[in-house]
């Protein structure tokens, strides 16, 4: 089993840069890919990025492609997601998400494990 917690959720203006974090618990993190989604209010919850188990493949939704980055450190059973140029539809809360498959993916329900969600919010 994975816990995860995030963290680095803040306000921040449009323009500005965050970098979220997940750190992980649990032996077999390496052999997870883990993802980043958001959910804004009152929408679904949105695939942002995900990475492989080794961080040979990485995947962006197109809104974020070059201003996202995804990385992980299995050293440190963490992964982070570094954001820039952030933009106020980049709002919402983003989850960290761990799929046993360890390729990577952009659909919800192939993620085993969820994080709790960090609070992004970006004003204009």
């Amino acid at each position: 089993q994975v816990q995860l917690v995030e963290s680095g959720g803040e306000l921040v203006q449009a323009g500005g840069s965050l970098r979220l974090s997940c750190a992980a618990s649990g032996r077999t993190f390496s052999s997870y890919a883990m993802g980043w989604f958001r959910q804004a209010p009152g929408k679904e919850r949105d695939f942002v990025a995900a990475i492989s188990w080794g961080g040979g493949r990485v995947y962006y939704a197109d809104s974020v492609k070059g201003r996202f980055t995804i990385s992980r450190d299995n050293a440190r059973n963490a992964v982070y997601l570094q954001m820039n140029s952030l933009k106020p539809e980049d709002t919402g809360v983003y989850y960290c998400a761990a799929d046993h498959g360890g390729r990577g993916s952009a659909t919800v329900d192939d993620y085993d494990y969820w994080g709790q969600g960090t609070q992004v919010t970006v004003s204009s």
